[in-house]
């Protein structure tokens, strides 16, 4: 018996949020405390990667070599401390447009299931959503330090939300909201629906050439955003 229940898994970076930059001027000072490396992020594009994936690359074209484990641990060690820093003090950070009133709405229909599906780090994420106060509307989620993989993120992520449901929901009324192909892809790898918005610095055309199920140029009309997935 299909449930009525309906699983939205959220990114955070560009969907929900903007930083202003702190996850890049953290993993900055991390790769210049850990190995005097100046501007690491310089010529990285972080969006829509997951953490151990960025921090991957900047060793290959930084270092020009793979990383232990054991040193990507130690970065990210180091990282979140300076994350925590960078995020309080960012005069760039700010909540998208209608995110707060999508996820206060949201938390308290009984048919909606709200997660989170991320490429940060779950301690990354928590101090990003954190001050904002949005941790609270996520009880569960997939994240970078679950798996490289965006793909197996979001695989876990589904299954995690349907534990939290505690009975199975369908894969079309699953869905999977981000604003770069990444969020696209890892939600057809997954088998679910996407929902692609255009808030990051991912361009629209690029974002329609993924085929997403939605394509939308904002969440601000979050009345229109809940009309649409309840069709």
């Amino acid at each position: 018996m299909n449930s009525s229940k309906t699983i939205l898994l959220f990114d955070i970076d560009g969907t929900l949020l903007l930083s202003g930059g702190a996850g890049n001027r953290a993993l900055n000072r991390a790769f210049q405390e850990k190995y005097q490396i100046s501007q690491a992020m310089e010529s990285i594009t972080p969006d829509g990667k997951t953490d151990p994936a960025i921090v991957r690359e900047v060793f290959r074209k930084k270092l020009h070599r793979e990383p232990a484990f054991t040193e990507i641990e130690e970065l990210k060690r180091v990282y979140l401390r300076y994350l925590l820093a960078e995020v309080k003090a960012s005069s760039g950070y700010r909540l998208l447009p209608g995110i707060l009133h999508l996820l206060e709405e949201g938390s308290q229909r009984s048919d909606l299931i709200l997660g989170l599906l991320t490429g940060n780090w779950e301690e990354g994420a928590r101090i990003k959503l954190d001050r904002s106060n949005l941790r609270r509307f996520f009880p569960f989620g997939g994240f970078g330090s679950d798996a490289e993989d965006r793909a197996e993120i979001a695989r876990l992520a589904v299954q995690r939300g349907r534990e939290y449901a505690g009975e199975w929901i369908g894969e079309d009324r699953i869905f999977v909201i981000g604003d770069t192909p990444y969020d696209i892809r890892c939600a057809r790898a997954a088998g679910v629906r996407a929902i692609a918005v255009a808030t990051g610095s991912c361009p629209w055309e690029d974002l329609a050439c993924c085929q997403p199920d939605y394509l939308l140029p904002n969440l601000a009309d979050h009345k229109q955003f809940l009309a649409l997935i309840s069709k």
